[in-house]
């Protein structure tokens, strides 16, 4: 059998290859940047650690493929942010790993996009596209698999988008719903892969992985609705396309804070244009056709933790939202009014300045909370430390003031719900 590298092995796609590639008794050796993520999802894998904008040169590379037959590429990024750079991931680092692969004679499977052609309307088809000629061009021994919208057990990227849509209760909420879009399983990609490095398909093979017909986004979100056992829809609320390039924007906006919605204005611009191929490639490459949209999501029946990702999906930014809001209106309502707040701790003996002091320095602690729950990579750390805020204040309150249990209003009794939804948004914000 054969001793395997696969890169974004913890992605949707490559922790699916990694697994199928195991389960058929190869040697796998998995690639990723976060070892904290890499070991959640594939906590029995052998892991090397890199990210790939550090490997840009062939001899950064060398060391990595050495002693494997094979690499699979299933790394990839939606748009430039903070965390991406898309010329670096899908062109720079894999021109050199295609330099590397050839001087090794390794073969190199990329696993690339449908749509990814050069001159394309979105940076992210176009670099990969130029990742894929870098790769025909170099010389080695290569495959490039371009899937169409994959479906697996997980959602992630567009399909998390359709559970998220499919979640929504009484009515369906929907855009571009006549644009076209042809599903790949998940199992059909993983058998393309093995056949490569079993050696079933010819060195050289360039081929589309898409099931024989195409699909209507609206029809397609229905098929997720009935998937996932959710009632049909009561009404279609259709969305004007005037709001796509703005949905896009704002999601853009957050994506430089580090959050990777499905909404982002690539995504939105791929599922618009559509997303199709050739199917008669797929049968050369597979031997058969690929699993029609039905078949696949009979392979894989609905859990109740898959409606409850769905729905926890749906609800997930407004548990932000309001976190972020209560906290920040919390901050700015204490230091509005700073001289009423203080005196509630004047009245137990404390002076004033050492009063409003204390309420403006906790004031800001709740704005900075707000405020950090906005940024991806702080947004969980900040869950827990609005939880312990919320401790501090009621032990704090029921110390020096408890007479403000007893408050009609029930300003202490009301940091309790707070607390908790801080904490039922950390689960909610743990990545993949």
């Amino acid at each position: 059998m054969s001793r395997v590298l696969v890169i974004g092995a913890y992605g949707m796609i490559g922790a699916h290859v990694v697994r199928d590639l195991t389960m058929r008794g190869h040697q796998v050796i998995c690639l990723g940047r976060n070892a904290t993520t890499a070991r959640r999802v594939l906590p029995d894998a052998d892991w090397i650690f890199h990210d790939l904008r550090d490997l840009v040169d062939a001899a950064t590379w060398a060391s990595v493929v050495t002693n494997h037959s094979h690499v699979v590429n299933c790394a990839g990024a939606l748009q430039d942010n903070g965390a991406d750079d898309l010329a670096t991931v899908h062109n720079d680092a894999i021109a050199a790993l295609a330099s590397a692969c050839t001087a090794q004679g390794v073969g190199l499977i990329q696993i690339s996009a449908v749509g990814a052609d050069p001159g394309a309307a979105t940076a992210f088809m176009d670099s990969k596209a130029q990742g894929d000629a870098a790769i025909r061009n170099s010389g080695a021994a290569w495959w490039i698999f371009k899937p169409g919208l994959v479906l697996a057990p997980n959602g992630y990227g567009g399909t998390a988008l359709m559970r998220m849509l499919a979640a929504v209760p009484l009515v369906q909420p929907m855009t571009m719903g006549d644009a076209l879009l042809q599903t790949v399983s998940i199992a059909d990609v993983c058998d393309a892969v093995a056949r490569a490095v079993t050696g079933d398909i010819p060195v050289g093979t360039e081929a589309d992985l898409v099931e024989d017909e195409a699909h209507r986004l609206q029809d397609l979100v229905a098929a997720f609705r009935n998937w996932l056992g959710f009632p049909a829809a009561r009404a279609t609320l259709r969305l004007p396309a005037a709001l796509i390039r703005p949905v896009g924007w704002v999601a853009d906006g957050l994506g430089r804070l580090g959050w990777r919605s499905p909404l982002r204005s690539t995504a939105l611009r791929v599922t618009q244009a559509g997303v199709g191929g050739d199917a008669m490639q797929t049968r050369a490459v597979l031997g058969r056709p690929a699993h029609p949209l039905k078949h696949t999501l009979a392979a894989m029946p609905a859990r109740a933790e898959d409606r409850l990702a769905a729905r926890m999906a749906l609800l997930m930014p407004v548990v932000v939202a309001v976190l972020s809001l209560f906290w920040i209106a919390s901050g700015v309502i204490g230091l509005a009014r700073l001289g009423e707040a203080a005196q509630l701790l004047q009245d137990q003996g404390w002076g004033t300045g050492r009063a409003q002091v204390s309420v403006a320095s906790w004031a800001v602690v709740d704005i900075a909370l707000g405020l950090a729950i906005l940024v991806r990579r702080w947004a969980r750390p900040a869950t827990l430390a609005m939880a312990g805020v919320c401790a501090v204040y009621l032990i704090s309150a029921s110390v020096v003031t408890p007479t403000l249990w007893l408050d009609p209003l029930g300003p202490l009794v009301k940091i309790l719900p707070a607390a908790m939804l801080a904490l039922v948004a950390r689960p909610l914000l743990e990545p993949r």
